[in-house]
């Protein structure tokens, strides 16, 4: 394989996770000594565009933290808590500290559909 061959490949994968649907949740944690609201997207497994791959799973993540990077974000989601919904994903990755609740994060992302 080339790396031009690889290349394709990466933008194949990531186009492949680029539309991300399944039930939300709603969960509280602590960060930084503050109970916060945190969102997990449960779906069907994904494969991460390299070089996460599987984030050392058999098929791939299936629970995905949806992070909120504003009062805004949070709000718009805390509406589909419980409903299926379908997310845009810019930016994921392998959940990397130990007692994270799901095994992938989203950073960047948008609702396209609303179930």
């Amino acid at each position: 394989m080339t790396r031009s061959d690889f290349g394709k490949l990466s933008a194949l994968a990531a186009a492949v996770l680029a539309m991300l649907a399944g039930k939300l949740n709603a969960m509280r944690s602590r960060a930084s000594g503050k109970r916060v609201n945190t969102f997990q997207l449960v779906s069907e497994p994904h494969r991460l565009p390299p070089p996460n791959g599987l984030c050392n799973l058999e098929t791939g993540p299936e629970t995905f933290q949806i992070v909120t990077n504003n009062n805004a974000e949070a709000a718009q989601l805390k509406g589909f808590v419980g409903k299926e919904i379908s997310l845009k994903v810019d930016e994921v990755a392998c959940a990397q500290e130990a007692g994270q609740m799901s095994e992938a994060v989203v950073t960047k992302w948008s609702v396209v559909t609303k179930h």
